[in-house]
Parts: structure tokens; C-alpha cells; sequence
């Protein structure tokens, strides 16, 4: 199960490791397509992930993880060989149905049947796992990378995924199957609705906010999401109840996992460019140097417990939220001199902080639902989890673009303002030039983890509010 997990979500992060060679690449994508490279994939892989844990619970957990396995593959194969940047996206966008199906029912069967104390115990491991499974997708990520090419990143992942496919098919347990809805226009609904808000959110800088576009993409977004809480509200058996969110357990679990995820990847969203870009180093190097995140979420977990006997579950999870906002504070300072370590400390806390509060509000979560909605309890807090991951990448793209965009010379060669540090660079030979392209580019990066900073100290106030006391 860890190791699935680890292929899924470690694809989020390591194609941000990819950003800088596939921008250099004949693809030559927009700003707009490369995060289209990274959130297409997240975005279909959250808004599917209830609707498959439903689908799990209701045709059988193992065999839904087998097929979700396969489907992720295909995508990964489409990515190796995608001769244009729309075939890229769509590759990825495959790849996430898959990973859909993938995530929710590898909790829900490592949950079957245990007892409340080793039940709390697998959920923080597999807690912990994804968020350590992004840091591990940067090492692994990197070093495809530096040894081959953007693309030698998918063709490393077809073998791997084919593993875990195999050792599922071996050694997991066989699940009961129980009754529930399928509900695919809720699905629909839900997916549509978000597609067409990221689209608005990532249109905006280039296009201009109130281009026709972008307003019929925030209104359609509207129009999709209302249908869809209209369409729950209404069903005899909803896919996923609106009104589970007056639960205050449910409300703060999903806030709050959403919360810290949007300002870890969307941290993970910029590490890879400003390692390499900023610093120069290679891709490898980018990704090694983003170990002490590791260490910082696996022994975020342990800090929560401690913090948890003093302070209970409220102040433990509002400690961890103010940790990470803290640590994007400290990213927020960096730029082409600034040290390394000052750097890692930055992303260490941001680590740190989200491995103190999610495994709290991962569980807090699960409890407030019955056992026998395991595995739609367990797809509610992914769809937390990714929603939160494609957001944060989203508005990160979105506000650096819009800062790089500003910040760039009056004057560079060739038709057009340039969208990526790639592109401007390659206008240029000058020593100068190439300097203001990378100030740019921090100005940028300041700009956006400031912004998400202050967003998620305002949301961990209300988390604490929400949250039950307990320890």
C-alpha cells in the first residue's frame, strides 16, 4: 500500500523537479501549460477520488486498486511519448483517473477490520506516507532527470507501477463489498466544476482576469458546483452528503488537510525552479537537497504526539498549521544569495508542520464518520488532500507568473512578453539580463509562499475552532 501510494503522489512533485528541462524543451510550453503539466494530473485525480472510494466499497476495493493501477500506467506510457504539449496533458490527466482509484482504497484496506488503537496507528502511517512520499517523488524525480530527460521520468514509472500492480495482485487482502451509489454525474459534476475554476485561475495572468474566457470559466465553475451540491442535497443516496460539513470534525478535517497541502505543493511547485534556476544547481542535486523535508515530516507525526499530551488536539493542529506558514515566511526571504541552509530550514518547517497536524486531523476525520463509510471517509480526506494540492499549485503559478511577468527588463529579443524563466533566458546571453530574469523569478516566488502563508494562518484559526477537544 505504501508503495502505491508513494507512485501517486510522488508523480505530483517529481514532474515539478521537470519544470525547467521541459520548459527548455521543442515542447516549449506557456506558464499556463506547465502548470497545466502538474495540476491537469492533481485535479483529476481529487475531484475523481470520492466517487471511486464509493465505487470501491460498492465492486470491491482490490479490484478497483488493480484497475486504477493499469489506468495509471497507460498515462505514464502516453507521457513518455507525447510529441505536443496538449498530448503531455492529457497524459497526465489519465494518469490521475488512475491514481483516483488508487489512493482511497489503499487506506480503506489497510483499515479493514482493525481495532480503534492499531486503526489510529495505520492511518498515521499512511498519513505520513503522503506526505513523504512527495519528498521521495523529488530524489527520484531528480535523478531521472539528471540522467536522462523530462521524459525518462515516465519511463522509469512504467516499470515501478507494473511492480506495484503485480505485489497488489499477490498480497492484498480481499475486501467486502458493500452497497452504495456510483453516482457518475455527481462525479462529472464535481470534476467539471473544478476544471473550470483552475482553468480561470490559471488563464488569469495570461489572458487578463476579465478576458471572455476566463469569466465564462468562473462562471461555468459556479454553475458546476452548484448543480453538483444540488444534485447531493437531492439524491436518496448521495455520492457525498453537503451535510456532512456541519459536522465540526469533518469541516476541520477538510479545511485543514486542504490548508496544508495547498502550501506544500505549492512550495514543492517552486522548489525544483528556484534550486535550479536560481542557484543552478542540477536536478538531482535540486531533489537531494530537499531531503530535510523528509526528515521533517517523519518526524512530524512524533512532535504531534508529544505537543498532543500538553496541549491537546486543537493546539497541536494549530501549532502545526503556524509552523508551516512560518516556514513559507522563510522561503519567502530567499533569493540568488541567500544560503542554502537558510532555504532548507524554510522548507523543513513547512514540512515539518504539515507531519504535525495531518495525521490529527486525518483521524479526527475518520472518527466522526461510521466504519462502514471507510472508503468514502478515506476519499473525502484525499479529495482534501489533492484539491488543496491543485489549488495551492494553481494560485502559486498564478501569482508568480503575474510577479515574474512585472518584474521582467522592459526590453528582451523576440515577439512577445516571455511566461517562464526558460523562455526568458533564452533571449539572452547577457550576464545581466540573465541576473534580472532570476530577481524576476524570486520576486515571484516572494510574492506567492507570502500570500499563502498569510491564507493559512487565517484557515488554522478557524480549524482550532472547529476542531473537537480531545487528545
Amino acid at each position: 500500500m505504501c508503495l502505491c501510494v508513494t507512485l501517486v503522489i510522488g508523480m505530483v512533485s517529481a514532474v515539478n523537479l521537470a519544470i525547467p528541462d521541459l520548459s527548455a524543451d521543442p515542447l516549449r510550453p506557456s506558464a499556463e501549460g506547465v502548470v497545466w503539466v502538474v495540476d491537469g494530473y492533481v485535479v483529476m485525480f481529487a475531484c475523481l477520488l470520492v466517487p471511486a472510494g464509493a465505487l470501491a466499497d460498492r465492486r470491491g476495493r482490490k479490484g478497483i486498486l488493480l484497475c486504477g493501477l493499469a489506468v495509471f500506467t497507460l498515462g505514464a506510457m502516453v507521457c513518455a511519448a507525447a510529441p505536443h504539449i496538449t498530448v503531455l496533458i492529457a497524459g497526465r490527466m489519465i494518469s490521475g483517473v488512475g491514481a483516483a482509484a488508487v489512493l482511497p482504497t489503499t487506506l480503506a484496506l489497510l483499515v479493514e477490520g482493525l481495532p480503534e488503537p492499531a486503526r489510529r496507528k495505520a492511518v498515521a502511517v499512511w498519513a505520513s506516507m503522503t506526505g513523504l512520499a512527495a519528498v521521495l517523488g523529488n530524489v527520484g524525480g531528480g535523478a531521472a532527470i539528471e540522467y536522462g530527460s523530462w521524459r525518462t521520468l515516465f519511463v522509469c514509472l512504467i516499470p515501478l507501477a507494473l511492480c506495484a500492480l503485480l505485489l497488489v495482485a499477490a498480497v492484498a487482502p480481499v475486501a467486502a463489498r458493500r452497497p452504495g451509489p456510483a453516482a457518475p454525474l455527481a462525479g462529472a459534476l464535481l470534476t467539471a466544476g473544478f476544471l473550470a475554476l483552475l482553468y480561470a485561475i490559471v488563464s488569469g495572468p495570461q489572458s487578463g482576469w476579465g478576458a471572455p474566457e476566463v469569466l465564462a470559466a468562473c462562471t461555468a465553475a459556479v454553475g458546476f458546483l452548484a448543480a453538483w451540491a444540488r444534485h447531493e442535497l437531492r439524491a436518496r443516496e448521495p455520492l457525498l452528503d453537503p451535510r456532512l460539513f456541519a459536522r465540526p470534525a469533518v469541516r476541520a478535517g477538510v479545511a485543514g488537510m486542504a490548508t496544508l497541502f495547498a502550501g506544500m505543493f505549492g512550495l514543492f511547485y517552486l522548489n525544483g525552479q528556484y534550486l535550479q534556476y536560481a542557484k543552478g544547481y542540477g536536478p538531482l542535486e535540486a531533489g537531494v537537497r530537499l531531503l530535510p523535508m523528509a526528515a521533517a515530516l517523519l518526524a512530524g507525526p512524533r512532535l504531534g504526539l508529544l505537543v498532543e499530551r500538553r496541549c491537546g488536539r486543537r493546539g497541536t493542529v494549530l501549532l502545526g498549521m503556524l509552523v508551516l506558514a512560518s516556514g513559507l515566511c522563510v522561503v519567502s526571504a530567499a533569493d540568488a544569495s541567500t544560503p542554502y541552509s537558510l532555504y532548507a530550514l524554510g522548507a523543513a518547517l513547512t514540512a515539518l508542520g504539515c507531519g504535525t497536524a495531518s495525521p490529527l486531523l486525518s483521524h479526527a476525520l475518520m472518527s466522526a464518520l461510521p466504519a462502514a463509510k471507510a472508503g468514502t471517509g478515506s476519499a473525502l480526506q484525499s479529495l482534501a488532500r489533492e484539491l488543496g494540492s491543485a489549488v495551492g499549485i494553481a494560485v502559486t503559478g498564478t501569482i508568480t507568473t503575474a510577479a515574474f511577468m512585472a518584474r521582467l527588463p522592459a526590453r528582451l529579443p523576440g515577439d512577445g512578453r516571455p511566461t517562464t524563466v526558460a523562455e526568458a533566458t533564452s533571449r539572452t546571453s547577457a550576464p545581466a539580463a540573465h541576473e534580472a530574469v532570476v530577481d524576476a523569478f524570486t520576486a515571484g516566488l516572494h510574492t506567492s509562499t507570502l500570500s499563502l502563508a498569510a491564507a493559512i494562518a487565517l484557515v488554522a484559526l478557524a480549524v482550532a475552532r472547529w476542531l473537537p477537544p480531545g487528545r
